[in-house]
């Protein structure tokens, strides 16, 4: 199979095309980061994922990705996801690839919650804080556009807009449990491997495969739209 360097070169240029930069930074939304880490192992490329503790009061239990809030200290939001990684699973910030922040998302607090995608050395091993993360597991990458066990859950945003939400589950033989990967978490990692593989995925989509830089910023900016209208009308 391909050389680990070959693969991360390709994810690499596929992935620069997609950095968004600071474009998204000026919203007037409160922030958040999740750091999106990618590895190479035994010729594929995964992503690391951690499951949120029991003991927290928003969303227990629930799959995502190492991050949170922006906090004063952060210079930007590459900042906040290093940041975050570190305290939650021990991932030293000098020890991520930094390759790009991708097109944000509006959580269900109305977070505007950025992307940053980095490489980590495929023999990190977490060391989880057990106060905000229960289990730390990885995800081929492809499994989001060829999942084995996957569903589609109509929504509506809290803006009244209505889309799609992806949910994968995915059978861990590691640590033998079964793992439910859904909203904002799905949306970013589907993203990230149409990004990466740009192949069409085994379900139905909301991205125009063959424009998928506007069509994703056309999708977060008429979700951010819908959810200012919402904004003045409360007014």
């Amino acid at each position: 199979f391909a050389s680990r360097e070959n693969i991360k070169e390709t994810a690499r240029l596929r992935l620069r095309e997609f950095d968004v930069g600071d474009r998204f930074s000026r919203l007037p939304l409160p922030k958040a980061s999740v750091l999106l880490p990618l590895m190479v192992r035994a010729g594929k490329l995964h992503l690391l994922l951690t499951v949120r503790s029991m003991q927290l009061r928003r969303s227990p239990g629930e799959v995502c990705f190492p991050g949170g809030k922006s906090e004063a200290i952060d210079k930007n939001e590459i900042d906040t996801a290093l940041r975050e990684a570190k305290e939650e699973v021990g991932l030293q910030p000098e020890k991520v690839e930094v390759i790009c922040r991708l097109v944000p998302g509006i959580d269900k607090m109305n977070h505007l919650v950025t992307p940053v995608v980095g490489f980590i050395d495929d023999t990190f091993r977490a060391t989880p804080n057990p106060d905000e993360v229960s289990h730390v597991f990885v995800v081929p990458l492809e499994y989001f556009v060829k999942p084995l066990n996957y569903k589609t859950l109509p929504y509506k945003t809290s803006s009244g807009y209505l889309s799609r939400m992806h949910c994968f589950t995915y059978d861990d033989h590691e640590h033998k449990m079964s793992f439910k990967i859904w909203g904002l978490t799905a949306h970013f990692a589907l993203f990230l491997a149409l990004v990466i593989f740009g192949k069409r995925p085994t379900f139905e989509i909301d991205y125009d495969l063959d424009n998928l830089i506007s069509s994703s910023e056309n999708n977060f900016m008429n979700l951010y739209a819908s959810l200012y209208e919402r904004k003045k009308s409360n007014l």
